[in-house]
C-alpha cells in the first residue's frame, strides 16, 4: 500500500514540474527564472512546530493521544471508526522525568517488529507522516493515573505484537485503539468503561470510540499547515 501511495506522489510531483515548466517558458520561448518562496516553507516548519510544542506542553500522565497518518494503510485503519473517521492511530501518554511518552501499538514498515513502543511525543506527533493530531483526558483520579501506569508498565514488559487480525477476543496481540481500550478498562476494573462498537455481530475499538465517551473529553485538535 505504501508503494502504490509513493508512486502516486512521484506522479502528482512529475505533473507538478511539467506544469511548472509550461508556466516558465514565455510566447517567445524564453525561459523566465522560478520564483522560490522559501519563507513559506519555514512559515509552515514554525507554524507545525509550535502546534506540536503546545500540544506537548498540555500532556500528563493517562491522556490519550491520536494522530492522522499519511497513506493507503492510515486512511484504511481510519474507515474503523463509525462516528469520527480522522483519527488512525492513537497511544496512552506517561510523563517521565518531566517529559511526555507516548506507548502505543503499531505495526507495518515504520515498525519492523511489530511491537508496543513507547516513543517521544514529539515524535509520536511529527508532522513528516501525520496531518493532524488530539489529546484526549479523562476523569481519572491520581490514584486511577497510578494504576494506569503500572498496566501500561506491564504491557510494555511483554511488548505485544501489532493485531493485524484486529481480533478483541485474544490478548496476545493488540491494535492500538485495542491496547488503549483494554488498558483503561483493566485500570478502571469495568469492562464497560469505554464501550467498543458492534456492527453486525463483529465487535471492534476505532480511534474514534476513545473520546464519544461519557468519561473523556477533547481538550485539543490541531490539523498541520
Amino acid at each position: 500500500m505504501k508503494i502504490v501511495a509513493k508512486i502516486g506522489i512521484s506522479l502528482l510531483l512529475v505533473a507538478g514540474i511539467l506544469s511548472l515548466a509550461a508556466m516558465n517558458v514565455s510566447d517567445k520561448g524564453v525561459r523566465k527564472q522560478p520564483s522560490v518562496k522559501l519563507s513559506t516553507a519555514r512559515d509552515v516548519i514554525s507554524r507545525n512546530k509550535h502546534t506540536i510544542d503546545s500540544a506537548v506542553s498540555l500532556l500528563r500522565s493517562g491522556d490519550v493521544v491520536l494522530r492522522t497518518g499519511l497513506g493507503a494503510d492510515s486512511y484504511l485503519l481510519s474507515r474503523f471508526n463509525r462516528k469520527d473517521k480522522t483519527y488512525s492511530h492513537c497511544g496512552i501518554v506517561m510523563m517521565e522525568h518531566g517529559y511526555p511518552f507516548v506507548y502505543h501499538s503499531i505495526g507495518g514498515e515504520d515498525n519492523p517488529d511489530e511491537r508496543l513502543r513507547r516513543d517521544s511525543a514529539n515524535f509520536f506527533f511529527s508532522p513528516v507522516h501525520n496531518t493532524g493530531l488530539a489529546i484526549v483526558r479523562y476523569d481519572f483520579s491520581a490514584a486511577n493515573v497510578s494504576d494506569l501506569k503500572n498496566v501500561v508498565s506491564a504491557y510494555y514488559r511483554t511488548r505485544p505484537k501489532f493485531d493485524m487480525k484486529f481480533d478483541l477476543a485474544t490478548d496476545d496481540k493488540l491494535y492500538c485503539a485495542e491496547f488503549v481500550y483494554k488498558a483503561i478498562n483493566k485500570t478502571m476494573c469495568d469492562t464497560g468503561y469505554i464501550i467498543p462498537t458492534s456492527v453486525m455481530g463483529m465487535r471492534f475499538v476505532g480511534t474514534d470510540d476513545l473520546f464519544f465517551n461519557k468519561h473523556a473529553h477533547m481538550i485539543l485538535r490541531a490539523i498541520y499547515k
